[in-house]
């Protein structure tokens, strides 16, 4: 099978047509770049992908991480992949040349990730979560630590981690147990237990740097009394060289459904006197600082959803060109021979709704790495306010619509398949297993729910919900301009005022009636601000395909933007219309989930 791990020509629209990527060269920090030098980036990360990630990919799957009591073994050629992508300069695409970075924009450098995702699957967690830790540090950390610890991880020596969820707790930190006191140093020693920590252990790396969670003795409890610790695997000593090992104990290995090449670890901090932890900033104020890797991660989980289904997408699509089987209702002669399964409409039909999600998503995703880059590179401080403020808003959706509708388009890619899908010797059932932890980490779909709902969109008088309502409307009011997008601009307006309406109403509820109650549909509001955002999504992809058509591009070029066009109709026809159900169930302030008892199940 040839087919390939990404359309080419599809990053090349969101990069260049819709979203103009090619412009951030104008501001300071990316003068030296060029469309250029963008692309020369794409190329590297495509031929670092196809030559050392993709061929290890099964292998990996069949052949996870395992832990003998002492250390942690797997196959070498993740170690071989992980090596490649650390010399070619792609782990840190986007930090600062000085710290040997390639100093990408955000947009770009996330578009040179997908190529190392859609091949080398949660592979690439390692080198990810080591950038995200190093961002953490540079933000918030001292210029020593920044030294000690942040060279390190930029070079490779290093890899990172992030180390919040416990046993007791899962994703309620409010109630974490791990401890931290203060020593004669003036460093901390820090004991507890850790688990799901992606990358917890290994031997890729000389070292593993923890960020963790933990409660200094004496700090008010909840969240207001959580810090945040550099917990090394081995101390460092002051010459940089490795010094003995800190105590951080690998408890043991998590066996997956999926993203197998990762090792997801339980750790234990401190068994004897405590390991040694660092702290970043102030005390009790740690929560605040890994928000900075969270947000970070919660965007590389989206993404990572919307990937995964666009690898499917292309292997699928490739897969029902190729196959003959069966004819056409309308084909009355048996002898005739069969037709390539595309001709089928329902296989049509699946093709279409993974173009749908999977684009879509991924078009949000790139919006959420360039509003990230404007808030600090914008010209303006009120720019970068403005960027941030949308960010921010967007997040739980940028988070969760892609981790959610990527396992649904890679469920179509393997009914398209039919049973040669759910077999291993094609991948697209490995692609639904590794899809399947997106809407699990990082927050499950019901936790960003409750935190769009009953935080982001109230926050600050409503600026970041008020933003992103005008920056839809700024897109409708282009699509109103275009005959062919009008109708469309009129349905996205409509379902704008559903929206607001059922905003306006939960909301209001919460001042009569238990919040619990109110909000025990927030899962469904969340799907239903989701879909209104993809739809204003591909409306911004078919304002971009409607002009080049009027400009009357070469044939492959229509056939590109043609089918732009039909999976915006696709969306707005057969996926948009659901919010209205939904929009219901939340105005109606439907209890039926709620009144269920305990006893009845």
């Amino acid at each position: 099978m040839t087919a390939p791990i990404l359309s080419e020509r599809d990053l090349e629209f969101m990069l260049y047509e819709l979203f103009d990527a090619e412009s951030l060269t104008q501001r300071p920090r990316y003068s030296d770049h060029s469309r250029e030098t963008f692309n020369a980036a794409l190329q590297t990360s495509q031929a670092v992908a196809e030559k050392f990630l993709l061929p290890m990919r099964q292998k990996a799957d069949n052949n996870q991480p395992t832990f003998d009591g002492e250390k942690v073994h797997m196959i070498p050629e993740i170690k071989t992949a992980v090596d490649a992508v650390v010399e070619s300069g792609l782990a840190s695409a986007t930090a600062d040349f000085e710290l040997g970075g390639m100093q990408l924009p955000g947009i770009v450098a996330n578009a040179v990730s997908a190529y190392l995702s859609a091949a080398g699957g949660v592979a690439m967690g390692y080198t990810a979560l080591t950038n995200a830790n190093s961002n953490l540090i540079e933000a918030h950390g001292t210029p020593e630590q920044i030294e000690k610890w942040v060279v390190p991880m930029r070079a490779g020596r290093f890899a990172g981690t992030m180390a919040m969820t416990e046993p007791g707790a899962g994703s309620g930190l409010a109630d974490l147990t791990t401890t931290a006191v203060k020593d004669a140093d003036g460093n901390y020693r820090v004991s507890g237990s850790k688990i799901f920590i992606s990358g917890g252990d290994h031997d890729l790396n000389e070292n593993i740097v923890h960020l963790v969670l933990a409660r200094v003795k004496g700090a008010p409890k909840g969240v207001k009394g959580i810090s945040l610790f550099i917990v090394p695997k081995f101390l460092v000593n002051d010459d940089g060289s490795l010094g003995e090992r800190n105590e951080v104990a690998l408890a043991g290995l998590f066996h997956k459904m999926g993203g197998r090449a990762q090792t997801s670890t339980a750790l234990s901090f401190g068994e004897k006197d405590g390991a040694v932890g660092y702290l970043v900033g102030e005390e009790n104020k740690g929560l605040a600082y890994m928000f900075h890797m969270m947000n970070e991660a919660r965007i590389m989980v989206g993404t990572s959803g919307a990937v995964t289904a666009l690898t499917g997408y292309q292997y699928s699509l490739d897969y029902a060109r190729e196959r003959p089987q069966g004819r056409l209702l309308s084909e009355k002669d048996p002898h005739s021979p069969p037709v390539s399964i595309i001709k089928h409409p329902d296989i049509r039909r699946m093709l279409l709704a993974q173009k749908a999600y999977a684009e879509g998503g991924y078009a949000l995703c790139l919006l959420g790495a360039q509003l990230e880059d404007d808030s600090r590179t914008a010209s303006s401080e009120d720019e970068r306010k403005a960027a941030h403020t949308l960010l921010d808003f967007l997040t739980p959706i940028i988070k969760t619509w892609p981790s959610e509708y990527g396992p649904k388009a890679n469920h179509f890619a393997i009914q398209v398949l039919g049973g040669h899908g759910y077999i291993n010797e094609h991948p697209v059932e490995q692609l639904y297993r590794d899809n399947r932890l997106n809407p699990i980490h990082e927050g499950t779909t019901g936790i960003q729910s409750l935190d769009l709902l009953g935080r982001k969109v109230p926050m600050k008088d409503f600026a970041g919900y008020s933003a992103c309502l005008g920056e839809m409307a700024k897109t409708i009011a282009i699509a109103k301009q275009s005959e062919a997008l009008s109708s469309y601009a009129d349905e996205l307006a409509a379902a704008i005022v559903t929206l607001k309406k059922t905003t306006e109403t939960v909301l209001g509820a919460t001042q009569s009636m238990n919040i619990d109650a109110a909000f025990s549909n927030s899962v469904k509001y969340l799907e239903l601000f989701g879909n209104v955002v993809i739809a204003w999504m591909w409306l911004k992809q078919g304002i971009v395909a409607d002009q080049a058509l009027a400009k009357q591009p070469h044939e492959s070029d229509e056939h590109f933007y043609r089918g732009k066009l039909q999976a915006l109709q696709y969306f707005f026809r057969v996926e948009l219309p659901e919010i209205y159900h939904w929009a219901k169930l939340v105005s109606d302030l439907d209890t039926t989930n709620f009144d269920m008892r305990e006893e009845w199940f």
